[in-house]
């Protein structure tokens, strides 16, 4: 049984990591909302682009564009996104888990005929221990602290051109989406080629479009720019996400603190009692045997 001493380092030990727990997820709490800020203000334009450049491409059969052209797969690119940081739950685990399962769907192609851009210290780490090798392009670790879009253009301008020079046939994108605070879910998207999605919405809405000068000129502006944001985009997603995990982490690692000093406090003061009560009873003892 452990002493009175023992118990009372373990309840200090207990205090002072519950402090820091509080504070790493406050911590998290004001990047997560700084992150939501930036996802607010980017997201309505990132997601109107893609609505006229869908809804443009669908309307222009005539339009042809080396970026939407699907070509049999020798050489690939996963773009995988991660966190720089531990302690934050499984955030970590399931994206590796995912990029696992995609590497998997390309295990009939060479190991050097697959890129990884790992941007995220945790992924970079796990990718550059795997046996066989697979070729990882770039430091991106100081894009996840900073989310930036001249960073993130640059990582798809690189991408675009491999793709236009036929260095890579697809392009894929994984990440942890921030459905809310509680729940991320691991995500996996093709990035080139651009696939145009079906819908009612942009079926209709293309007809409502007057066009300058042409729409060759627009469309081939607006799909670099679309490629751009997409990639800061995923890349604020995935921050939130990774902050999100954090705060649930912290919180359950602050609530699970007050568990264990409870547990400790109770039993620090049934041993002082129980010392209490064998010194009361020495005490008691001597007194009689001197009568």
């Amino acid at each position: 049984m452990p002493s009175l001493k023992e118990i009372k380092e373990r309840i200090a030990s207990v205090k002072s990591t519950q402090k820091i727990t509080s504070a790493m997820k406050m911590a998290a709490s004001a990047k997560l909302k700084k992150t939501q800020y930036q996802i607010g203000c980017f997201l309505p334009y990132q997601q109107k682009l893609n609505e006229i450049l869908n809804s443009l491409l669908l309307s222009a059969t005539d339009f042809e564009s080396d970026l939407t052209k699907k070509r049999e797969i020798k050489r690939i690119a996963i773009v995988v996104f991660s966190s720089n940081m531990s302690l934050c739950g499984a955030f970590n685990y399931n994206i590796i888990k995912l990029f696992n399962e995609t590497i998997n769907k390309y295990k009939y192609l060479n190991s050097r005929d697959i890129e990884v851009y790992t941007i995220g210290g945790k992924i970079e780490d796990y990718v550059s221990k795997l046996t066989p090798s697979l070729k990882i392009k770039g430091n991106q670790t100081k894009l996840i602290d900073n989310p930036n879009f001249d960073g993130a253009k640059q990582i798809a301008d690189k991408l675009i051109s491999d793709f236009l020079n036929q260095k890579l046939d697809k392009v894929e994108l994984v990440y942890n989406h921030c459905k809310n605070i509680v729940c991320q879910l691991t995500n996996m998207e093709s990035y080139l080629p651009i696939q145009i999605k079906q819908s009612k919405i942009t079926s209709i809405a293309h007809t409502n479009y007057i066009i300058e000068p042409d729409k060759d000129t627009v469309l081939n502006t607006l799909i670099p720019k679309s490629l751009h944001s997409k990639i800061y985009t995923v890349l604020l997603d995935s921050t939130a996400a990774e902050q999100a995990a954090r705060v649930i982490a912290m919180q359950t690692a602050t609530d699970n603190a007050s568990d264990i000093l409870d547990e400790l406090t109770i039993q620090y003061n049934k041993q002082r009692q129980q010392t209490i009560t064998n010194e009361l009873l020495d005490i008691i003892s001597g007194s009689e045997a001197l009568k």
